[in-house]
């Protein structure tokens, strides 16, 4: 056996990612719970309740103890906006205590906090407003925002603002997999993505008021968009997909304004409004052109697909990914990357090939500071409900029980010696091993 070690940086994060209404159970408050109680919905009907139970029955206490005992430094998790301001005039003081428990939970067992402020989930109050149509939208965020942020700011400088805002407007008014479940509602996604850039910046300027050596950024998913032909037509709606879904948000945050054919987005407020890079990747997709959206991306003829055909294993993407997030001047965080797998085989490909291309980008001089993996255990995948398992740690949604699954020795092993290191390699995805050492 060839033997390899490829180091990481001293003091690198190595986390894995959760967010509240994915774990928590017991919320019957925000959109995305009204939105399961709606036949149809969700795969087979499911709920997010009790899920992880991390709310009522306090089950983050043992997942949490499990991420430290793995070796991971670093939880990145979402506080719910729903619980915090259960209604436009009053705050829960109680539900505040229960997050600040959590992530003193979190320091004692060695994981440095990263808090996500807004994770897919609208208070009732805001949906029944119009949500993120609502004019008052950015204003409204940013009252929570400053009722929450001096809260918890002696445990924690990271701060996510808002996670995958490109995701929420697609999925919500272009696909309606999201609620409000809206059709290539345009005009609306426009003005959905600019209030949430105006919400990010008046957050941004919030928390350093409060705290002026904070680490603030959006997580933006990127997904890695290849022309599936040469033809003119396939190449011209990549370019659409890339510079719309990819790069709309985060060119405002590098120059204050994005535009692209008749789309305008200007917010001079947003310009420089990101300490780091917040990059969320999990796979590419090739695209043609079609007047039916369902049939402009596929993945690649013979790619290496997960579970159910969700996500690829392609880790070219994943370095097109790191290199693209780079290219904004700012430190970059991995603040997701996973894969969905019952099984668990392909998971440690996936991972594997992930963390080598990583190492690469690393040692190229890419300023990459750390890695989440998503998630800690399975939990709730929004409209696909609970048929994808994303997690480390499998869940039985019936009984609560948690079974480890291989991949987290694997993780464990990278970050207890902060490298992967062929021998693990080997041990728990030897395709990769025989692929990586023939290069």
């Amino acid at each position: 056996m060839i033997n390899a070690k490829f180091l990481f940086p001293k003091k690198f994060t190595w986390g894995t990612a959760t967010s509240s209404h994915q774990v928590e159970g017991s919320n019957a408050n925000n959109n995305w719970a009204r939105w399961e109680r709606q036949p149809g919905r969700i795969l087979k009907n499911a709920l997010s309740t009790p899920g992880c139970d991390w709310w009522a029955g306090g089950r983050w206490r043992e997942d949490l103890t499990r991420a430290a005992d793995a070796g991971q430094n670093a939880h990145r998790f979402s506080v719910e906006w729903s619980r915090i301001q259960p209604t436009p005039d009053s705050w829960d003081e109680s539900a505040i205590d229960f997050y600040r428990e959590m992530m003193r939970g979190m320091i004692d067992r060695g994981l440095r906090p990263m808090v996500t402020l807004h994770h897919f989930t609208d208070p009732l109050w805001l949906t029944d407003r119009g949500g993120w149509l609502c004019p008052d939208a950015p204003a409204l965020f940013t009252r929570y925002v400053e009722k929450i942020v001096p809260a918890l700011k002696e445990l924690t400088n990271e701060w996510i603002t808002i996670n995958e805002p490109n995701v929420y407007t697609y999925n919500g008014y272009i696909s309606g997999d999201f609620p409000p479940g809206k059709k290539t509602a345009f005009r609306e996604a426009l003005t959905v993505l600019r209030n949430m850039i105006e919400g990010h910046a008046a957050a941004y300027r919030a928390i350093h008021s409060v705290q002026p050596d904070a680490a603030v950024s959006i997580a933006v998913n990127y997904m890695d968009f290849l022309s599936r032909t040469p033809a003119l037509a396939d190449r011209l709606t990549t370019a659409f997909f890339d510079r719309v879904f990819n790069r709309s948000f985060v060119d405002v945050l590098a120059n204050g304004r994005f535009s692209y054919g008749p789309m305008r987005l200007r917010c001079k407020a947003a310009r420089n409004a990101f300490d780091f890079f917040g990059l969320n990747y999990y796979t590419g997709k090739q695209i043609r052109f079609s007047t039916d959206l369902d049939k402009t991306m596929s993945f690649a003829p013979g790619a290496s697909l997960s579970d159910t055909g969700f996500l690829a294993n392609e880790p070219d993407s994943f370095a097109n990914a790191l290199n693209w997030a780079a290219s904004y001047g700012k430190p970059v965080i991995v603040t997701e990357n996973g894969v969905e797998n019952d099984e668990d085989t392909f998971r440690r490909e996936y991972l594997g090939d992930q963390i080598y291309q990583l190492w690469r980008a690393v040692s190229a001089g890419l300023p990459i500071l750390g890695y989440y993996h998503w998630s800690l255990v399975d939990n709730f995948e929004w409209e696909r409900g609970w048929t994808q398992r994303f997690g480390l740690w499998r869940l039985d949604v019936e009984s609560g029980k948690r079974e480890k699954r291989p991949s987290v020795d694997f993780y464990a092993a990278i970050c207890k010696k902060n490298a992967l290191d062929a021998e693990d390699l080997k041990t728990y995805a030897p395709v990769v091993y025989d692929r990586i050492l023939r290069e």
